[in-house]
């Protein structure tokens, strides 16, 4: 009996000493009461709710969305530049190359098929594109001992993601300014300079389509031009912007408003000595009508592009937000 009552007491006690432990390291009152005297501060319960991740942001996206159809018989598909900006984007806040410049691929048919003077543009992005591909391979052959082959046009294959350089956005950033590749006073043929031209086009790709998701305004669909006006002068330089020679550009503006439409190598040739705003609107102007567009998306209203360009944009943004916020924390935006 002596013995019961010994083991009876002693739980007894270590019940009371685990309730009394409990009792004064649980968190009480509130969060601004932590801290003081046996009322210590949890982190679970100070701390406010994780940011939601990208996958997060995405589902949210998508959650009451309509479903995006492949188009037959074109190049540009808006499904693919969905799953391709989707696998782009890391929930460690990074940018994976290889699907962005993928979706890239897809831009860039978007905007070859606008016509003559976008696909001038388009050129210059997708020298961009190959210059980071480019970079990649010759990257990956000189840590394994190889010389890369700079007549061998470089593909989606060959640009593989085990080049731990080139893998991301930030551990190519990190990459080329440790080994002294990046300039912020001259040019250099850097994937950091190059990728913020991308970022730029991304930007101005975004706006445009922004512009196109507009309804009907007293009953009419704004023209690509007027919508161009409307958006003021900082939107039409975007496209410069990301092009990088405006001067190109030239006489092609008188000629087109006298409805006289140069060919590519007149194009090409002639040198503009006009601002660079007036270029862009002239680009615009050039852009064919807006059912053309909603073609692209497989859809025949214009009731039914707007959703579907709306989850493109929400897409482009959330990438091009990822891609700003490492370039700001590297100080890169204003890379010659």
């Amino acid at each position: 009996m002596v013995f019961i009552r010994q083991v009876l007491l002693l739980s007894t006690t270590l019940a009371l000493l685990l309730l009394l432990i409990s009792s004064v390291w649980l968190p009480q009152g509130d969060q601004r009461e932590c801290g003081f005297a046996w009322q210590p501060c949890l982190s679970v319960y100070s701390q406010a709710p994780p940011p939601p991740g990208v996958s997060e942001k995405w589902a949210e996206l998508h959650g009451d969305t309509p479903l995006v159809k492949d188009c037959p018989g074109q190049s540009f598909q808006a499904r693919r530049l969905l799953q391709y900006l989707r696998s782009s984007l890391d929930d460690d806040g990074d940018i994976l190359l290889e699907p962005y410049l993928l979706s890239w691929d897809q831009l860039l048919n978007f905007m070859e098929s606008l016509g003559t003077m976008v696909g001038f543009f388009s050129q210059k992005v997708r020298e961009k594109i190959m210059l980071i591909r480019e970079l990649s391979l010759k990257h990956g052959a000189k840590a394994h001992g190889k010389s890369a082959d700079a007549s061998q046009r470089p593909t989606p294959a060959a640009f593989e993601l085990s080049n731990q350089a080139y893998r991301s956005v930030r551990s190519m950033v990190e990459a080329e300014l440790k080994a002294g590749v990046v300039n912020f006073s001259y040019r250099t043929d850097s994937g950091c300079r190059t990728l913020l031209r991308l970022h730029r086009s991304l930007l101005w790709l975004k706006l445009m389509l922004e512009g196109l998701s507009e309804g009907a305004d007293g009953g009419r669909l704004k023209t690509p031009g007027e919508l161009s006006r409307d958006k003021g002068p900082r939107w039409r330089l975007e496209l410069v912007f990301s092009a990088c020679e405006p001067e190109r550009l030239v006489n092609f503006g008188r000629r087109w408003r006298r409805g006289v439409k140069p060919d590519e190598d007149e194009i090409l040739t002639f040198r503009d000595r006009h601002k660079p705003l007036e270029a862009a609107e002239i680009v615009f102007l050039a852009l064919p009508e807006r059912d053309y567009f909603l073609k692209l998306v497989c859809v025949q209203t214009q009731q039914e592009a707007t959703p579907i360009l709306r989850i493109i944009i929400q897409a482009l943004t959330l990438v091009h937000t990822q891609t700003q916020r490492i370039l700001a924390e590297h100080e890169l935006l204003e890379l010659p």
